[in-house]
């Protein structure tokens, strides 16, 4: 069978390099203090060393167990480092490239050793499978008696106590949603967990769903009438007495700040933490550490004042006009921005913006609405949590405005307003002016203040470990009907860290895409991980006989107006000689936009048959669906597509990236933080913007080869791969493609792909 080469010319930009003068390559020497470490950690016992030989070998419990089952000995390292940081509570970070099989390398320790285990992934997807799939595989095949929990978060049970509330109130969007409502009623008969998941009639972002379902924000708690029949509270109980706990990213980061997950108690008795999908952290982790005020927040507040005003205080005051007051005022902050969706950092406002005066009036209506619940909140429950997030709402705008930190995890909470301070005062504004006046000022003083203490530790990093409040920056983010204004650290690992301290465990972080070529410092820095305690676990799939890397000639630099038409020229003649069964990977939407209207008119006047899907016009899951069923489309996402997204056989055999996923420049958190190394004299490209990159494109790439039997073509059509310094330490971080520049080339990969499935 022919196999196709790069041509030589191609070869020659394309070439691994033993000595490199790239100046972004900031890799650490390969040179080990400690070479009896296994991957940095205390190496693993001889007796653990052979049952997990026993269990993973060729005959092992797993292959008698499960059909179709075959060692691998990438797995069997995984597993042996996994265990050993379990037997010393140390941490770990392992990329495992597709294929590995990692879930089992951590589950059968886990369920082993790990003690109480708890296990947080990505997604709600990878959440359900490894808890209804995996678990149960791995615990047949070891025949161990462990139990097992999962738990998510409280929008995903239904809420009896809001449940009776919608069927009272009996107000409805359409007769679709009254429906909907009596089949969420029949359901709470019957449901053992209450997990709206399991309704599959009423779809889980129905907006039904958030009228029966309770928050943070609005939950009762111990005072709810319905509090013995929680869904919330069985859920965590069987998680408090399960030995393996699966959760999800969102749900751990959140109770750090908000003590409201059930973490609270499940972390402090857990022996093992495992991170599936362990890329995503620093992004969630950014989310959570940071503070959010939004007008969805203070809309809501209003509705359920309105409501239990209404119910329980009616003759006490006039509800409605203060709901409206709020509502109306909440509105106005919309309106000082213009149509377009934006985001932007504080200091980019002037200080006569319209937003702070109409934050201003958010504060009076806000204060309105307290002094009522303060006279009234003895009278319900439901009174009383309305007071205490009209509180905290208040407290939050306060922190917003004037700059002041948020609190930090652990924190207890700050003192709820005093009934006598003065009301909003024309001072408010000037404070929040001069606070936004000292914003840089105080950047610098702190990276100031930061090279000063690596400087009195002798250059060698070491210090005492104290938590100091984490730099932050304001900014706001504007959608069509709401705005968010947010107060973002700028480095969460001092954060993560004072989460992390405490009782001796084991910490896993494991996924696909962790490094730069094998070089961990990126990932380690941004959670305050030691990147020496790492391995990297190649794929075992055959990449040069199963795939393609093409990067084709002649495409202008990405920042050329007319670059992604560009890009859909090149991909044509691929789209064609694939026969469809693409993905089409860009950066942003608008060029999602552009891609799907000229590919629609391409196909059109081309007689082409292949179905054209894009996102935005179905949910996530509806378009995986029906790109498997079709079996020859093309499908066109942003984001959301990179990742997390499994489909093998022959309906993918092409993936297309329009260009390299460096961030948007018009991030304010991104810019903070480039700013900041800038100042600590660092290379903000070097250190942050292209290890960043280098890790969303490998997970773009990891979309085309999902199993030993796929093949097929990534397509990169951005000329800086191959133009640029930097672009050899990029693609040498993706798996070990064949590559060429050559269309002809990937026409005789089609066709042989052809005349194998036919052969």
């Amino acid at each position: 069978m022919t196999r196709f080469a790069a041509p030589s010319n191609f070869q020659a930009v394309l070439t691994d390099s033993a000595a490199s003068s790239d100046p972004t390559d900031i890799s650490p020497s390969t040179e080990s203090s400690d070479a009896l470490t296994f991957h940095g950690l205390k190496p693993l016992a001889a007796k653990r060393e052979r049952e997990l030989q026993e269990i993973f070998g060729d005959s092992g419990l797993l292959a008698r167990a499960i059909d179709g089952y075959r060692s691998r000995e990438p797995q069997t390292e995984m597993a042996r480092a996994v265990a050993a940081a379990m037997d010393t509570h140390d941490t770990l970070i392992a990329e495992a490239g597709t294929g590995t099989g990692k879930t089992y390398a951590y589950l059968v320790p886990a369920m082993l050793w790990g003690g109480k285990t708890i296990i947080s992934t990505g997604t709600k997807h990878l959440q359900d499978q490894i808890f209804a799939r995996d678990i149960p595989t791995v615990r047949r095949a070891l025949a161990v008696p462990v139990t097992v929990a999962m738990l998510k978060g409280r929008s995903n049970y239904l809420c009896h106590y809001y449940l009776e509330r919608a069927q009272q109130e009996g107000r409805f969007a359409s007769r679709h949603e009254a429906a909907q409502l009596r089949e969420i009623t029949t359901f709470a008969q019957i449901t053992h967990s209450g997990d709206k998941a399991e309704l599959a009639s009423v779809p889980e972002n129905a907006p039904i769903w958030a009228q029966v379902t309770s928050t943070r924000d609005n939950c009762l708690g111990q005072e709810c009438p319905r509090y013995k029949d929680c869904f919330v509270m069985l859920a965590r109980k069987e998680a408090q007495q399960a030995d393996l706990v699966v959760v999800n990213h969102h749900l751990f980061f959140a109770d750090v700040m908000l003590r409201d997950t059930g973490m609270a108690e499940l972390l402090p008795s857990a022996n093992t933490v495992i991170f599936d999908e362990a890329h995503q952290l620093p992004e969630t982790a950014t989310l959570f550490f940071g503070e959010t005020v939004s007008t969805s927040q203070l809309l809501e507040l209003a509705r359920d004042c309105v409501a239990e005003g209404l119910i329980h205080a009616r003759d006490a005051a006039d509800w409605v006009k203060l709901g409206a007051n709020l509502e109306r005022a909440a509105r106005d902050v919309r309106l000082t921005f213009g149509q377009e969706n934006t985001r932007m950092s504080v200091t980019q406002l002037p200080d006569d913006h319209e937003l702070f005066g109409a934050l201003d009036s958010v504060d009076l209506a806000l204060q309105d609405l307290i002094e009522t619940l303060q006279h009234q909140s003895e009278r319900a429950e439901a009174l009383g949590a309305c007071l205490r997030r009209a509180l905290e709402l208040h407290q939050q705008l306060e922190r917003w405005q004037t700059g002041a930190t948020p609190p930090t995890p652990g924190e207890p909470p700050l003192p709820l307003l005093d009934p006598d301070a003065p009301r909003v005062t024309d001072g408010k504004r000037e404070k929040a002016a001069k606070a936004r006046e000292a914003e840089a000022a105080r950047l610098a003083a702190e990276a100031k203040s930061a090279n000063a203490a690596e400087d009195a530790s002798g250059g060698n990093g070491k210090s005492e470990k104290t938590y100091t409040p984490a730099e932050t920056v304001r900014w706001i983010e504007v959608f069509s009907q709401t705005v968010q204004l947010h107060q973002t650290p700028l480095s969460i690992a001092p954060i993560f860290a004072k989460q992390r301290a405490g009782a001796p465990r084991a910490w896993i972080f494991t996924s696909a895409t962790l490094s730069v070529k094998g070089n961990f410092m990126h990932y380690a820095a941004q959670l305050g991980l030691d990147a020496g305690k790492s391995l990297t676990l190649a794929s075992p799939f055959d990449y040069p006989n199963q795939s393609l890397l093409y990067v084709p000639r002649g495409l202008p630099q990405p920042s050329a107006p007319n670059f992604t038409d560009a890009v859909l020229d090149a991909a044509l003649p691929v789209l064609e000689v694939s026969g469809g069964r693409a993905f089409v990977l860009c950066t942003t939407l608008r060029a999602v936009n552009r891609a799907a209207e000229r590919l629609r008119e391409e196909f059109e006047r081309r007689g082409w048959p292949y179905p054209l899907l894009v996102q935005g016009e179905a949910s996530r899951t509806e378009l995986l669906d029906r790109f498997r069923a079709l079996g020859n489309a093309v499908l066109i996402g942003s984001q959301s597509f990179w990742e997390g997204v499994d489909v093998r056989g022959e309906a993918l055999s092409l993936v297309i990236i329009d260009k390299l996923p460096f961030a948007p420049p018009d991030d304010p958190v991104l810019a903070a933080r480039l700013d900041a190394l800038t100042k600590k004299g660092l290379s903000p490209f070097a250190v942050h913007q292209l290890p960043q990159a280098v890790i969303t494109l490998k997970q773009g790439a990891g979309r085309l080869i999902r199993s030993e039997a796929d093949r097929g073509v990534l397509m990169i059509c951005d000329p800086r791969l191959v133009d640029k310094p930097y672009g050899r330490r990029i693609w040498q971080s993706l798996p070990p493609f064949k590559r060429t520049r050559e269309l002809p080339i990937v026409r005789g990969f089609f066709d042989e792909m052809a005349a194998d499935a036919q052969g």
